[in-house]
């Protein structure tokens, strides 16, 4: 006697005609010819404990073998997929054993294709878990070597997400796909879904915006953890956290700015820590008319050479004096200088705006201060 698989979806059609159940298959006709086997309940019960057998044989492979095989080698994804792939086997064996031991029931054809639709709604149920587990695992992964590069907690919040995402998914197509191995029309159900999700899609989508937002802001190492960064509208500070929907970040006036990610990853953003930590800094000052120029560059740059803090001998990053313009009653200069690190620069300056008056005055150089004369016509 042949075995037949009755038709089922389609999903598990391709599963039967491209995997290994077609040389299973030849095998267990060729057992089926045995004399032993005449009776068609004995032949059921006999496919049953194959596949039990066979999916004990194949845990114990997975289990035992392939298993410490993995378990030497550096990568751990390997471990993880062996891991999750125990159990589904057995199940998934065992199921397909029940639908090969079907076909060789005395039923009706009613009753066999109604017991073959309970068997492939399991079948695909299985296949769904086992989907769902390998999902979570490269999630989980992804998300561990995602953490030693950012310092935010968006990962904290996003895998959990991205896992529970992928788990609906998987739901609806699994129910989708029972529902029609019960001939139930879904198409009015996909319609409803579609609509639904465009209801909700613009119900959220703010708060999807500030999640795009965050994951943009972390792909594109705009900024992270740590960076002292300077907003448009002027607020400056540290990074303190780059979270899911938010940013938040401590001004130097101790306030905690929280700032949603969407507003953010479509603003400018001066970064302070990026590409370097070297920051220039600047001081302007003014002399009064009739001084000597290059007296007042000379002094100023011995000036800023002598503060620790400021960076010399730099090509690419000197120090510089500047005479700008003539004022209304200064020749207005800029003493320009570079420090190692930003988080120096607001001490820096200070120093050096000190420094730079201090040299003027021993130096006999005049800063003015704003005068006007006024001529008096009788």
């Amino acid at each position: 006697m042949k075995v037949q698989i009755l038709p089922g979806s389609f999903l598990f059609q391709k599963l039967f005609k491209y995997s290994i159940i077609s040389p299973i298959k030849v095998i267990i006709n060729n057992i089926l010819h045995a004399t032993f086997l005449e009776n068609s309940y004995a032949r059921f019960l006999f496919i049953i404990v194959l596949f039990y057998i066979l999916s004990k044989i194949v845990h114990i492979i997975v289990s035992k073998h392939i298993k410490h095989i993995s378990q030497k080698s550096r990568n751990k994804t390997d471990d993880a997929i062996i891991e999750v792939l125990e159990k589904p086997i057995v199940r998934f064996l065992t199921l397909l054993g029940l639908k090969i031991g079907l076909t060789v029931l005395p039923f009706s054809a009613g009753l066999l294709s109604v017991l073959h639709q309970i068997v492939n709604s399991f079948l695909i149920f299985v296949t769904a878990l086992f989907l769902m587990s390998i999902i979570k695992v490269f999630l989980k992964i992804w998300g561990k070597r995602w953490a030693h590069k950012t310092a935010s907690s968006i990962d904290d919040d996003l895998l959990p997400l991205l896992t529970k995402s992928s788990n609906v998914v998987f739901i609806i197509l699994a129910a989708i796909f029972i529902l029609r191995e019960w001939e139930v029309d879904v198409t009015g159900l996909l319609a409803g879904v579609g609509i639904a999700g465009l209801a909700i899609g613009f119900a959220v989508k703010d708060s999807l915006a500030n999640i795009f937002g965050g994951i943009s802001i972390i792909l594109d190492k705009t900024f992270k953890v740590g960076d002292i960064i300077k907003l448009e509208d002027g607020n400056m500070g540290k990074i303190l956290d780059v979270g899911l929907r938010s940013t938040k970040i401590r001004t130097w006036d101790n306030e905690l700015l929280i700032i949603p990610n969407g507003n953010l990853a479509n603003s400018t953003i001066q970064n302070y820590k990026q590409p370097d930590l070297s920051v220039r800094g600047e001081v302007n000052f003014g002399v009064e008319y009739g001084s000597d120029v290059e007296k007042v560059k000379k002094v100023v740059t011995s000036t800023l050479k002598k503060i620790p803090k400021v960076i010399k001998n730099d090509k690419e990053k000197p120090i510089q004096v500047l005479f700008l313009k003539m004022g209304d009653f200064a020749l207005e200069f800029s003493a320009r200088f570079w420090v190692g690190n930003y988080n120096d620069k607001f001490a820096t300056k200070i120093k050096s705006t000190e420094e730079i008056y201090k040299a003027l005055n021993k130096s006999k150089i005049g800063i003015p201060f704003p005068t006007r004369t006024v001529y008096i016509k009788k």
